[in-house]
């Protein structure tokens, strides 16, 4: 291996790292694919809008209930026989329950905001997963290439070797070090390939299709300057911390509900029916109910009511914690990264200077083949080591934005329609009787906008 054969393969690893094409697929490319198809959001999606409906049904606990009943009976005792029908209307509605039913609407609620908190970790889940997703991929691809240059160079330094040995210049024993140097060069190419195809299989799991020619990440994202303003900011925008919350809230309030179980309920009805002989009968009257006693069940509730509250709040201290963690690991793996890089440069650098040494050495005499294989391998793990560094700090850069809550498709200003977790809730909070409403209609164009529907 020459100078200028060494110098071709740091030329090949550095423009692995810092060249595109006008048809490289951008970091922000497959952000967008995967805001488009992941599965993770799109199932935390249909969940959330099944927490929209819990709503729409509890206000309609508050509403007028509507009832038809038509009947035909046929009657044969000794004295007659024959057959009658009946059609009749009734209404009930609840007055007054002591405010039961007001407060599970705010449980609904509650649960709602709580849903769309979980939709909002699902979207900062699925977006760093395709950031991780794609660095791993081009990680791979330039590991592969350092690869083969590898043995490619080995390839050349073999046959030198050989030259060499058929002029007496050096031993059979050198030889087979260079044979056996290129047979694992070959064996790691080997590897990396395989790596390679699992990054890739990967990355369409995640955003939805194969890599194709990906560009370098644009540079590291925007965060906060310092870990203590991003556990601030964690507290505050995390999203599972947000969902706690919520979830401690509806708890609170399922603990009000557990208690006014003993309380009566006022109802109204009204009754309107009609037979076949044309006879009518009308009804109207109020129904005021509650229990007395039900084998200690409603303390047992009660009972059970506090201790899921006191569960919640003890899952929100838990959560707390787990959001200052998340933020200490993600800084702490962004400091690890920017000293490994600083660290593989002067690595690859040394390690450069020492095999120009090195095969100067072995043309004099003092060094043999084996020396210079292994200062060789030392350069490519050296200049692995730096590839994984950058690509390590531009993935906890990410982290960081993952851990505090803002790794979503609107903070990184991706280049589509942003769904709004709002506009089912908006469409059937008030639980209107059609099965499509105005607001239905928007959200559906919403969905064929991003490719849902």
């Amino acid at each position: 291996m020459n100078l200028r054969s060494l110098n071709t393969l740091a030329a090949l690893a550095v423009g692995a790292m810092i060249s595109t094409t006008a048809q490289a697929e951008t970091l922000s490319d497959a952000l967008v694919s995967t805001y488009r198809n992941s599965g993770l959001i799109d199932q935390n999606r249909a969940v959330l809008r099944a927490a929209d409906e819990d709503v729409a049904q509890a206000i309609a606990e508050l509403r007028p209930v509507l009832k038809y009943l038509a009947s035909v009976e046929y009657a044969d005792t000794s004295q007659s026989a024959g057959s009658s029908a009946k059609l009749g209307l009734s209404a009930d509605m609840l007055l007054y329950d002591f405010g039961r039913s007001q407060l599970s609407i705010d449980i609904a609620k509650e649960t709602v905001l709580a849903t769309r908190a979980a939709l909002i970790d699902a979207e900062n889940t699925a977006l760093f997963n395709a950031v991780n997703a794609f660095q791993a991929v081009r990680r791979s691809v330039v590991f592969v290439e350092l690869r083969e240059n590898n043995v490619r160079l080995l390839i050349e330094q073999l046959r030198a070797t050989r030259d060499r040995f058929e002029v007496g210049e050096v031993t059979r024993t050198d030889v087979s070090l260079s044979e056996a140097s290129l047979a694992a060069a070959r064996s790691s190419l080997a590897a990396e390939r395989g790596g390679l195809a699992r990054a890739k299989e990967q990355y369409r799991t995640i955003v939805g299709d194969y890599p194709g020619t990906l560009a370098p990440a644009p540079g590291m994202p925007s965060i906060p300057a310092t870990e203590g303003e991003a556990r601030a900011i964690a507290r505050q925008e995390n999203p599972i911390a947000k969902q706690v919350q919520h979830q401690v809230k509806a708890a609170e309030l399922g603990v009000q509900i557990a208690s006014r179980a003993m309380r009566p309920s006022l109802n109204a009805n009204g009754r309107l029916s009609v037979n076949d002989d044309g006879d009518e009968s009308a009804s109207i009257g109020l129904e005021l109910s509650g229990r007395i006693y039900q084998g200690g069940a409603i303390s047992s509730q009660l009972r059970q009511a506090q201790a899921r509250r006191d569960e919640a709040r003890s899952q929100l201290y838990t959560a707390g914690l787990q959001v200052d963690q998340q933020v200490g690991n993600a800084y702490a793996n962004l400091a690890v990264a920017i000293a490994s890089i600083d660290a593989s440069r002067q690595q690859v650098s040394a390690a450069e200077l020492a095999l120009r040494g090195t095969r100067e050495e072995l043309q004099l005499g003092a060094r043999t083949t084996l020396d210079v294989l292994d200062q060789e391998q030392e350069v490519l793990d050296a200049r692995t080591n730096l590839v994984s560094a950058e690509v390590d700090r531009i993935v906890a850069a990410y982290q960081v934005l993952d851990s505090i809550g803002l790794m979503t498709a609107e903070n990184l200003r991706l280049n589509v329609p942003i769904y709004d977790p709002a506009a089912y809730y908006n469409a059937v909070s008030n639980a209107p009787r059609g099965q499509v409403s105005k607001q239905g209609q928007a959200l559906d164009r919403v969905l064929r906008s991003i490719g849902k529907q």
